[in-house]
């Protein structure tokens, strides 16, 4: 460690050792939370906290702003090269509700406030400020003009989607259907006839058993492509990394300072 940089450097690994620690504590809960919540089929699902799985219909059929395929759910992200590595400096998603079917019944799932464990389909990093049409029209409609201005240097586009017939794992809390069928503009444009997606979001939303969303007294919401038992390895594998690297990263930074302090009681 340079003398120069010695003080920054050890108050950093001090500090950033806690803040490590305390999301590999965080990390741990999450993980003991989807092991404690007991498996439901939709149909018969209580209301509160609830883990389903099932795979997804759409209720919009929306097009991902990068790759414009169709989709029922997106998430954007667009980060700039630093020395330190990639910065995120936008993100997006498309919040539209889908739903999610097992063999049982129906569900409603409104995904904004969501923890996405959802592997990438895009990921694309550029150079500036000559970006392909899709990210500059992203950019443009966006009216993201601070990130407009950083397109001078790399720049890395990410985008994952939900589509029809994707399996998922959900852990939310559901709540009791509205009994009204509210349609946004996204869900439906003119229809006509019976087969029109007015109708067909109407008798689907009919259907529904529950709503399942971020709760306000449970906030953990994670929808995963992974199964429970893949998701539960991962969590703790990287709860383990933090758990046991934070204590040792502060004690690092304090050792230093303890070094520093003793060599200068020596020194005078």
């Amino acid at each position: 460690m340079h003398r120069a940089n010695g003080p920054f450097l050890a108050t950093a690994a001090a500090v950033g050792g806690v803040v490590l620690f305390l999301r590999g504590f965080k990390v741990w809960n999450e993980r003991r939370l989807i092991q404690n919540t007991p498996r439901a089929r939709i149909r018969s699902m209580a209301m509160g906290l609830v883990e389903i799985e099932g795979t997804v219909e759409p209720r919009s059929v929306l097009s991902a702003p990068f790759s414009g395929h169709e989709c029922a759910y997106w998430q954007v992200d667009i980060s700039t090269r630093t020395k330190d590595g990639w910065n995120i400096v936008h993100r997006n998603a498309s919040h539209h509700p889908f739903y999610l079917r097992d063999d049982t019944g129906l569900a409603l799932v409104y995904p904004e406030g969501s923890e996405c464990k959802i592997g990438f389909g895009v990921e694309e990093v550029c150079n500036g400020p000559f970006l392909p049409e899709c990210y500059s029209e992203y950019i443009k409609s966006e009216h993201l003009t601070v990130v407009s201005l950083m397109s001078v240097g790399q720049m890395r586009f990410r985008e994952r989607v939900m589509q029809s017939g994707q399996a998922v794992f959900v852990l939310g809390s559901a709540m009791p259907r509205a009994r009204a069928v509210s349609l946004s503009d996204d869900d439906a444009v003119a229809a006509t006839g019976t087969d029109g997606p007015q109708n067909r979001i109407a008798t689907a939303d009919h259907e529904v058993t529950g709503v399942v969303r971020r709760g306000q007294n449970e906030p953990t919401f994670i929808i995963s492509q992974e199964s429970q038992l893949a998701l539960t390895l991962e969590l703790g594998f990287q709860a383990f990394a933090q758990l046991i690297g934070g204590p040792i990263i502060s004690l690092f930074g304090l050792g230093w300072w303890l070094y520093a302090l003793a060599a200068g009681r020596m020194g005078h």
